[in-house]
């Protein structure tokens, strides 16, 4: 019975030590990566993966030592795995639709990386001037194909153009 407590609490000791490293590997990507998207897809894993380990190293040690098993800390892990993609995912396209800055491997110097370097001065006018740039593409493409439908409309005989203005 000792060996067998004394492995659980070695396999729930391993799986909090995974979670710990893979979160502060996360939190180097937090900080190293340019741009919302890739720092959002770092802490996103982070928090499921790194969340999850933890969390069952937790059950599984307070299982095995004290013989009870949290409901409440089965509850936090579904939850977690649930609401942290969705939320990050929300936070990404909303950032989309403002028009942030998107990494792209064109705006980068020659032989960079998508990590931040010493080697690199993007300043912020820099990051600006380019996520205007594809703004205005972006509106562009937006206003073209929406004279190309009306135009269509036209050919077409549709009389009702006015919806077109909306």
């Amino acid at each position: 019975m000792e060996l067998i407590k004394s492995v659980t609490e070695l396999i729930a000791s391993i799986l909090i030590f995974l979670g710990s490293i893979i979160a502060v590997i996360s939190a180097i990507g937090i900080v190293k990566f340019q741009d919302v998207f890739l720092r959002s897809h770092a802490s996103t894993k982070s928090s499921t993966l790194s969340v999850l380990l933890t969390l069952i190293g937790v059950l599984i040690y307070f299982t095995t030592a004290q013989g009870l098993f949290s409901v409440r800390l089965l509850l936090s892990i579904v939850f977690i795995n649930l609401t942290s993609a969705v939320g990050m995912h929300l936070v990404a396209r909303a950032a989309y639709r403002t028009g942030a800055y998107m990494y792209r491997k064109d705006d980068a110097p020659r032989q960079s990386s998508i990590l931040l370097s010493s080697k690199e001065f993007n300043t912020t006018d820099e990051l600006k001037s380019r996520a205007k740039k594809r703004e205005e593409q972006r509106e562009k493409l937006y206003y073209d194909i929406k004279n190309y439908r009306a135009e269509e409309r036209k050919q077409h005989g549709d009389k009702n153009i006015e919806d077109l203005e909306e």
